[in-house]
């Protein structure tokens, strides 16, 4: 809990515009960034160039560089950085699918509470991300939702924390956004 309450005040700390604050919290939430990362490149393809450090240092790069911040909370900054992955892992494979002129997809095996039953085919990163983009523009609630479960793996809990609902709210969005998806997917 000591390492929570740390986060949450250099998180304070870094909005109030002390640019300190985070090279004093990146310590502290390295291994959670790891371990994320580790987590989506685990599903990637064996000889995927993008090692879960590389994907580490880009989201650190990319925070350096940021001029204004405003984390209402320890769960949205963790939302906010399962959204930096999924846009750095949808770049990288647009980029190697541009570099081998339409080489193979990056496949990602989605966990099996998003798989159907039947489904035999894993669906890849860049059919994952416009699905994403088209739940966005329906609902973009179930498209934070969907990112933070899939992508950062925060709890019921920290989402409703994050959206400011309820836990039933986010277990049906959930539900919901994921049956949204799965068909997006077959149909593409």
């Amino acid at each position: 809990m000591r390492i929570s309450s740390e986060i949450s005040q250099l998180l304070d700390l870094w909005n109030e515009g002390d640019r300190a604050a985070l090279g004093d919290l990146m310590p502290l939430i390295t291994d959670d960034l790891r371990r994320m990362a580790a987590k989506q490149m685990a599903i990637e393809r064996v000889d995927h160039t993008l090692q879960p450090t590389a994907l580490v240092n880009e989201i650190y790069l990319k925070l350096i560089g940021r001029r204004s911040v405003s984390w209402q909370n320890r769960a949205q900054f963790f939302a906010f950085i399962a959204s930096m992955m999924r846009r750095l892992l949808v770049d990288h494979a647009r980029g190697r699918m541009t570099s081998k002129r339409g080489g193979d997809a990056v496949v990602v095996s989605l966990d099996e509470s998003l798989r159907l039953p039947d489904r035999d085919k894993d669906p890849d990163l860049l059919l994952l991300d416009d699905a994403l983009s088209a739940l966005t523009r329906l609902d973009e609630r179930q498209a934070r939702i969907v990112e933070m479960r899939y992508f950062t793996g925060l709890t019921v809990e920290e989402v409703a924390e994050v959206e400011q609902i309820s836990r039933t709210t986010v277990k049906r969005e959930w539900r919901t956004a994921k049956l949204w998806l799965l068909r997006f997917m077959q149909q593409s």
